[in-house]
C-alpha cells in the first residue's frame, strides 16, 4: 500500500504538463516499485517548450565515487559505469513520464555531438525499470539518434541521487563526482558548458 506521499508524489509525476514539474522535476521517490507509465502528455509537453535552466548545482556531494551499476539496452548488452573511469563523464538520469527530462533531451543529443571537442562523454541513462521498449520508442519518435537506450534496470542511480529526475551528475576522469545538478537545463548553453568544463 502506497502512503499519502508516494502517492502525492505519483499524481503529481502524472500530472507532467504542470509547470510546476517543469521547473521541478519528478519526484519518484516514494516508492521505488510504484512508477508511473510513460505518457503522450509527457512527450508533448517536452516538445512544446525548449529547455531552459530551472534547476540548481550542488557541490556538497563534491569527491565522492561513482556509483558500482550496471546498465541494459534494448537488445541485452550490459554496460558498467566504472568502465568510463579515465574520461570525464556526464550522467544525466531522465525518464519518459518526465516532461522536463524530455525537454532537455534535445540539448544532450547535440552535446553528444560534440563529445571529442569537449573532451567529456555523455551518457543519459533512462529510469524506466523494466521498459526498454519505451525508452527506445520515445528515443526513436523524438529522432533523438545520438542517444543509446540505456537503462538503470533498478533505478539504483534514480534514487542514490536523490530521486528527483532529471537529475545530472559530472564526473571527473578518475570517477570521482564533481557536482550534480538537479531540474532541467539547456545543456548546450555558455553557462552548462561551463559547468561541464569544471570536470578537466
Amino acid at each position: 500500500m502506497l502512503s499519502s506521499r508516494s502517492l502525492k508524489s505519483l499524481v503529481l509525476c502524472s500530472l507532467a504538463g504542470a509547470s510546476a514539474l517543469v521547473i521541478a522535476g519528478c519526484d519518484s521517490k516514494g516508492n521505488k516499485d510504484a512508477q508511473p507509465a510513460p505518457s503522450e502528455e509527457a512527450s508533448q509537453a517536452g516538445a512544446a517548450k525548449p529547455a531552459e535552466a530551472g534547476g540548481k548545482v550542488d557541490r556538497s556531494h563534491k569527491g565522492e565515487p561513482m556509483p558500482t551499476v550496471s546498465l541494459v539496452d534494448n537488445t541485452g548488452e550490459s554496460l558498467d559505469l566504472s568502465s568510463f573511469k579515465g574520461k570525464p563523464l556526464l550522467v544525466n538520469l531522465w525518464a519518459t513520464w518526465c516532461a522536463p527530462c524530455i525537454a532537455e533531451m534535445p540539448t544532450l543529443n547535440k552535446l553528444i555531438d560534440r563529445e571529442g571537442e569537449l573532451g567529456v562523454t555523455i551518457l543519459p541513462i533512462s529510469q524506466d525499470m523494466g521498459q526498454t521498449d519505451k525508452v527506445v520508442e520515445i528515443l526513436r519518435r523524438r529522432e533523438l539518434e545520438q542517444i543509446q537506450p540505456w537503462v538503470d534496470e533498478q533505478g539504483d542511480l534514480g534514487f542514490q541521487y536523490g530521486g528527483n529526475l532529471p537529475v545530472t551528475i559530472m564526473f571527473d576522469r578518475q570517477g570521482k563526482e564533481v557536482w550534480r545538478y538537479t531540474g532541467g537545463n539547456d545543456w548546450t548553453s555558455p553557462e552548462a558548458l561551463k559547468l561541464i568544463a569544471e570536470a578537466k
